[in-house]
């Protein structure tokens, strides 16, 4: 069921260090850079060019991962089909990106997978495993859908369900890759392990500190701060949401259940429970 869009092979076999060249680029595949330039990454002349300096040493690590992502993707939908009884009948995207985001999957109901290979770590568990957090994100969808959730009980825009979709895509991404470093379920690379150190022993004030910035921050803010990489001016450490998010979703299956934890976005009260968690 899942269809490979390779279109990172157009830009290695035709790369020039133009920005020319990466606009005929984009243009052949315009709806994939569209969502990818409209959240992702800024489409701009500056950032072209910041890109083309920085390729050079990138490409190695993009033929790498190019070459290895379609056999991790494969088995990671096995593995979330051997498990949960699911298909994916998405697309997963393979592209060139300007070193934006590094994957991420598409704002629809079931949402096609895409991986920015100038971004991913070219090693193979670390390519497994953000695979799997990915195609978490996919499976969280399928599986709500086919229990016939109520979606309009879903608030997209609540940072508590963003907080609630990364933990449990972490969950999935531990369970269908199992087995490694508990560091690089977050990181995605091998350089993570001081990042978790410092969340385990802070979680307490990591925890009241994303509290106080919940109730006196607006939403944009918020997931700049504590989602995205190029926050984390609080502790010096950026997308600690991810580890809250992990500890978050493990408090609903010890609560209630895997299963009912992965559909309690459709239940009624669900932000109100996520109130109490992160204020208790």
């Amino acid at each position: 069921m899942v269809k490979i869009v390779d279109t990172a092979g157009y830009f290695l076999k035709n790369y020039e260090g133009t920005t020319a060249f990466l606009r005929s680029y984009y243009n052949e595949y315009p709806e994939i850079f569209a969502e990818y330039f409209a959240y992702h990454c800024k489409d701009t002349e500056e950032r072209h060019l910041q890109s083309i300096r920085k390729y050079p040493k990138a490409m190695e690590g993009i033929e790498a991962a190019r070459w290895r992502l379609p056999a991790l993707i494969e088995e990671t939908a096995t593995a979330y089909e051997r498990l949960y009884g699911i298909t994916f009948p998405v697309d997963v995207n393979l592209l060139v990106g300007g070193f934006g985001s590094n994957a991420y999957t598409y704002r629809a109901l079931i949402p096609d997978i895409s991986f920015a290979l100038e971004k991913l770590s070219p090693e193979p568990d670390h390519l497994r495993v953000i695979a799997a957090h990915e195609f978490g994100h996919a499976a969280h969808h399928i599986i709500s859908d086919r229990a016939d959730i109520d979606w309009s009980r879903v608030d997209w825009t609540h940072p508590l369900t963003w907080i609630y979709q990364e933990g449990a895509a972490t969950h999935f991404s531990r369970k269908t890759a199992a087995g490694l470093d508990a560091a690089v379920y977050y990181s995605f690379d091998s350089e993570g392990g001081e990042w978790l150190d410092f969340a385990v022993q802070n979680t307490a004030e990591i925890k009241r500190a994303f509290a106080e910035d919940y109730r006196t921050l607006d939403s944009a803010e918020l997931f700049k701060e504590w989602f995205s990489i190029n926050g984390g001016k609080r502790f010096g450490y950026d997308r600690l949401a991810y580890f809250l998010g992990n500890n978050f979703f493990q408090s609903k299956i010890e609560e209630i259940g895997e299963l009912k934890a992965i559909l309690d976005w459709g239940e009624e009260g669900f932000l109100e429970s996520a109130e109490e968690w992160l204020e208790g």
